[in-house]
């Protein structure tokens, strides 16, 4: 299933854009390291928010499955940017934290552990980007 992004330069280094099938928008910015305002997510730190928000969204539908509730789970992505050889995304280190009471099994936590790592974002990332993803219970 193909979904459309269309996206308007606002100018000042700014856009806007919107997910074709809800309509739903969102504005960028360009960080302030490279010239812009900083007053928005930029470009690769929306790239930071999906790898975020889909492992989220993967041990939600594994949890479902399952029968466990993993309301109040947490992901914190640390995007770091390198110079050379060019400028991008050097590194997006990510941590899960689950509350411990969510998931006692051993088994459990290594399958929602291999299903977070295979989530697709994670999976379309370059090889060269450096892209752990740890998980706490607490």
């Amino acid at each position: 299933m193909a979904v459309e992004i269309e996206a308007i330069y606002t100018g000042q280094l700014g856009c806007r854009a919107t997910h074709g099938p809800s309509q739903n928008t969102l504005i960028t910015d360009a960080p302030l390291d490279n010239g812009g305002k900083g007053e928005s997510f930029s470009p690769t730190d929306l790239v930071a928010t999906a790898l975020g928000t889909c492992v989220l969204t993967i041990l939600g539908i594994v949890s479902e499955r399952h029968g466990l509730d993993l309301t109040g789970a947490q992901v914190r992505v640390t995007k770091e940017m390198i110079q050379q050889p060019a400028r991008r995304i050097g590194s997006l280190k990510t941590v899960v934290v689950v509350p411990a009471h969510a998931v006692t099994d051993g088994a459990m936590r290594v399958r929602l552990e291999a299903a977070a790592r295979a989530c697709p974002v994670h999976r379309s990332l370059h090889p060269d980007i450096d892209a752990p993803i740890d998980f706490q219970y607490e």
